[in-house]
């Protein structure tokens, strides 16, 4: 056998293998790829760190009881202010200051003076003309 011969099939030889290779790496691509398998590794991933979440907070929690339970009574009592405030009778003053506060306009928003602007003062944008 010639060396031209030889080469040729070790040619081909690794062609076939290199091929072989590309179609098994197509293959596990389409299978990691389907949306089964998309689904389920995003779905344990999210629920991996959802777990993850929930054990630091419950031990953040477990160590700062004292902390937690102050929080959650300030949420509470700021949901329950406007029926506290009426039980102690400062509603009045309340709806008094808010109304102070909202008086420069009725949407509650402060108005602003804007001086009107002659279109002679507004360049319009367009460079010819004169």
């Amino acid at each position: 056998m010639s060396p031209l011969e030889q080469q040729f099939i070790e040619d081909r030889a690794l062609r076939d293998a290199a091929k072989a290779v590309l179609l098994a790496d197509i293959e596990h691509a389409r299978t990691n790829l389907t949306a089964k398998g998309f689904a389920d590794r995003v779905g344990g991933r999210i629920g991996d760190g959802a777990k993850d979440v929930f054990e630091a907070a419950k031990a953040q929690a477990e160590d700062n009881r004292g902390i937690l339970a102050v929080l959650i009574g300030a949420v509470l009592l700021w949901l329950a202010r406007e029926p506290i405030m009426e039980l102690l009778g400062l509603a009045d003053l309340a709806e008094d200051a808010d109304i102070e506060q909202g008086a420069a306009s009725s949407d509650g928003l402060p108005e602003v003076d804007i001086p009107p602007q002659t279109s002679a003062a507004m360049p319009s944008g367009d460079d010819n003309e004169q």
